[in-house]
C-alpha cells in the first residue's frame, strides 16, 4: 500500500495545473498475479450423466461391436481457490456391465445373452451397480497456458482424484430378483462388497452465461476389484473409460481481481502550454541579465567603490545559490521551478561544496501544524529531486526555519513559500 501511495504522490508532483494535469487513474494489473477471494466466493455445483464401458479381464473376449455401454452419473460441489486450482467432492452412480465365465463373479447374469467372440469360453454376463463418494483436484489448463480472462467461453480443466464405492447386485442370475449389497459369489461370502478407484480426466467447460456452464467430461477410472470371482487368479484393476454431459452452476462471485495500481497520465513536454512557460522563463532571465548590466553601469558612473569581479563572485556565494518557490499550501515542485532545480544540480556537479537546504513557509496563512509539515515536505522534496539527478545526499544538509523568509507584511507572503539553497562553508 505504501508503494502505491508514493507512486501517486510522484505523479502529483509532476502534473502541475499549468500543464492541464489529469487525475491519477487506478486500474487492475494482472501482471502482479491475482488476489485470493473470500471463502464464500467461487463455489459451484455440477451434475453429470453419461455412459461408460467396463474393460475387465474377461471383457477383452467380447466382440468389439457388442461391448456394453452402461449408465453413470455424478453430482459434485466444489470451489476454485485461484484461477488455476480447485477441488470438488460428491457422489457417483455407475452400472457395470461385462462378461465372465465364473458363476462366482460379481453380479453374474444369465439373461444378458451371448456377447462373446466366436470360440471364446465365456458365456455369462455381469451386471452390478457401484454407489459411492469421490473427490478430485482441478487444474485449469486454459488459464495456465493463456492467462486468466474473465468471461472466457471455453476452459479445459484437468483433474485427478480417488473414490470409494459400495457394490449392489441382483440376487438371481436371471435378473428377476432384488438388488442387494454384496461382492463376488453374489454376496454369499460378502467379499469385495466395497472397492476403491483412481480417476483422471479432462473437463471441457463451455460458458452459457455468467453463472451457468455446459460440461463435457471425458473420464478414465481404474477400479480395484476381483471382478471375475474367486480362484481365477486375476485380481485386476478394471479400466473404465466414460463420457458425460452436464451442467455447472457457479454461486456468488465468479471472477478474480488483480492488485490495483495507479496509472499516471502522460505529460507532453512539447505541449503549447509548456513551451509558453519556457518562453516566459527565458524572457525573465534576459530581463535579469539586463538589470545586472544596468546596475554595473550605474555603479561605474558614480565612481562608487565596486568590488572586482572576483570579489563579486565571492560575495554572491554568500547569498543563496537558488530559491525555489511554491504555490500556497503545496509542496510539489512546479515545472517552472524544476528548471531552477535542474540548473542547480548542474552547478553542484561541477563543484565539491556541501550545501544547506532550508524549508520555509509563510506565517500569514495556515497554522503551525500545516506550516511545519510544509517546510519539511518542501525541503525533503528538493533534496530527493537533487539525489535523483545524481547529487550525493551526503553533500545536502536539510533544515527548516519557522520564521518568514522575507517579512514585508501579508502582501509579501508568496515570497516566504520557498526552499533556499546555500553553500555550507
Amino acid at each position: 500500500m505504501k508503494k502505491i501511495t508514493l507512486l501517486a504522490c510522484a505523479c502529483a508532483m509532476f502534473l502541475a495545473p499549468a500543464v492541464n494535469a489529469q487525475e491519477v487513474q487506478y486500474v487492475e494489473d494482472p501482471a502482479q498475479g491475482y488476489i485470493f477471494n473470500r471463502m464464500q466466493d467461487n463455489w459451484f455445483i455440477q451434475a453429470e450423466g453419461g455412459v461408460g464401458v467396463m474393460m475387465s479381464y474377461k471383457d477383452a473376449q467380447m466382440k468389439l461391436g457388442k461391448r456394453f455401454l452402461a449408465p453413470k452419473a455424478n453430482l459434485f460441489i466444489g470451489k476454485w481457490f485461484s484461477p488455476l486450482l480447485g477441488v470438488r467432492i460428491g457422489g457417483h452412480f455407475e452400472q457395470m456391465k461385462g462378461a465372465t465365465d465364473n458363476m462366482n463373479a460379481i453380479g453374474v447374469r444369465t439373461d444378458m445373452g451371448d456377447q462373446m467372440k466366436d470360440g471364446a469360453n465365456v458365456r455369462l454376463g455381469q451386471k452390478f451397480n457401484r454407489i459411492g463418494v469421490t473427490g478430485d483436484v482441478l487444474f485449469n489448463l486454459t488459464n495456465w497456458i493463456c492467462g486468466y480472462k474473465p468471461g472466457r467461453f471455453y476452459n479445459a480443466v484437468l483433474y485427478a482424484g480417488a473414490s470409494t464405492s459400495w457394490n449392489f447386485y441382483n440376487d438371481k442370475a436371471d435378473g428377476s430378483g432384488s438388488w442387494k449389497y454384496g461382492g463376488w459369489n453374489n454376496g454369499k461370502e460378502g467379499h469385495h462388497d466395497r472397492n476403491f478407484a483412481l480417476q483422471a480426466g479432462l473437463l471441457n467447460s463451455f460458458a452459457l452465461g455468467k453463472h451457468v456452464d455446459l460440461l463435457l467430461d471425458l473420464r478414465f477410472d481404474m477400479v480395484q476389484e476381483h471382478v471375475d470371482g474367486a480362484g481365477q487368479g486375476h485380481k485386476t484393476w478394471i479400466e473404465y473409460p466414460s463420457a458425460m454431459l452436464g451442467l455447472a452452476y457457479k454461486f456468488g462471485k465468479t471472477e478474480w481481481n488483480a492488485p490495483v495500481v495507479p496509472i499516471c497520465p502522460q505529460v507532453k513536454d512539447n505541449s503549447a502550454e509548456l513551451d509558453a512557460l519556457r518562453n516566459k522563463l527565458n524572457q525573465a532571465n534576459a530581463k535579469i541579465r539586463d538589470l545586472e548590466n544596468q546596475l554595473n553601469e550605474c555603479l561605474k558612473k558614480k565612481n562608487q567603490p565596486v568590488a572586482p569581479q572576483n570579489n563579486l563572485t565571492a560575495a554572491s556565494k554568500e547569498a543563496p545559490l537558488a530559491t525555489i518557490y511554491y504555490p500556497r499550501g503545496k509542496s510539489y515542485i512546479t515545472p517552472v521551478q524544476m528548471e531552477i532545480v535542474n540548473a542547480v544540480s548542474e552547478v553542484m556537479k561541477q563543484e565539491n561544496d556541501n550545501y544547506i537546504l532550508t524549508g520555509w513557509a509563510d506565517n500569514y496563512t495556515g497554522n503551525d501544524e500545516i506550516n511545519i509539515k510544509l517546510r519539511h515536505d518542501r525541503v525533503n522534496g528538493v533534496k530527493k529531486t537533487l539525489e535523483d539527478k545524481g547529487i550525493d545526499g551526503g553533500r545536502l544538509q536539510t533544515e527548516t526555519n519557522n520564521g518568514n523568509l522575507v517579512d514585508y507584511g501579508p502582501q509579501s507572503a508568496p515570497l516566504g513559500r520557498a526552499v533556499t539553497i546555500q553553500r555550507n562553508k
